[in-house]
């Protein structure tokens, strides 16, 4: 899952990003409407979160510019003001939720998972492939009845690759859906993390590589 947080209080901002990251969510973050505008253009998020009352090009502009574009990211706007009104007026322009500060992380992350599968309908959240159980709500996963000890990008791959369901997923695709913006696009981290968790998952093999195409299950 890849999340976009637009936040002009770094400190706030960045506590967020820390937060969805131990979640096992991978998260860009950016302070101020422009660039969030940008980067949410330029990259297909799951989730973007976005603060209202941002300085400068405001977030009511931000979620209409993403509307008119055509964006297919749900957005949970984030704002100070709670009113009904408020709610209303953010809903109106296009955002799929509207959670008010101060708010519960639990209920954050919980709102983003949603969005997240109302993004992805076809993708349940609970995952079987033969004797490979994933459970995507609650981040586990197992293989014959036996728990799976993944990291973070190791389960952020394994489903991604279930989620395409047999099609050929690239390393350059994997890169851009499992790591962030910092992610170095010559790096083998990718080959790296598919060999670790070729591993743990075991035999019969079930990741197959794809000449020149990729990875699939």
């Amino acid at each position: 899952m890849r999340v976009l947080v637009v936040e002009d209080d770094e400190e706030m901002a960045q506590t967020v990003a820390v937060g969805l990251r131990r979640a096992q969510m991978t998260v860009d973050v950016t302070f101020d409407g422009e660039e969030g505008l940008e980067h949410a253009l330029f990259t297909d998020y799951d989730v973007i979160v976005l603060d209202r009352d941002l300085p400068g090009m405001h977030g009511d502009e931000v979620c209409a510019e993403l509307i008119a574009s055509g964006c297919r990211s749900r957005v949970l706007m984030l704002t100070a003001a709670a009113t009904a009104e408020d709610l209303v007026d953010g809903l109106s322009l296009g955002a799929d939720d509207y959670l008010a500060k101060p708010f519960d992380f639990p209920v954050l992350i919980a709102r983003i998972g949603a969005l997240a599968r109302r993004a992805h309908p076809l993708v349940p959240p609970v995952v079987r492939h033969g004797d490979l159980m994933v459970d995507t709500a609650r981040r586990r996963a197992s293989r014959g009845g036996r728990p799976l000890d993944l990291a973070p990008k190791e389960f952020g791959v394994l489903e991604l690759l279930l989620a395409s369901k047999g099609r050929a997923v690239s390393a350059e695709e994997l890169l851009e859906r499992v790591w962030d913006e910092a992610a170095d696009p010559f790096t083998s981290a990718v080959k790296i993390t598919v060999s670790r968790l070729r591993a743990k998952l075991g035999d019969p093999p079930v990741i197959e590589t794809v000449a020149k195409r990729g990875y699939r299950i």
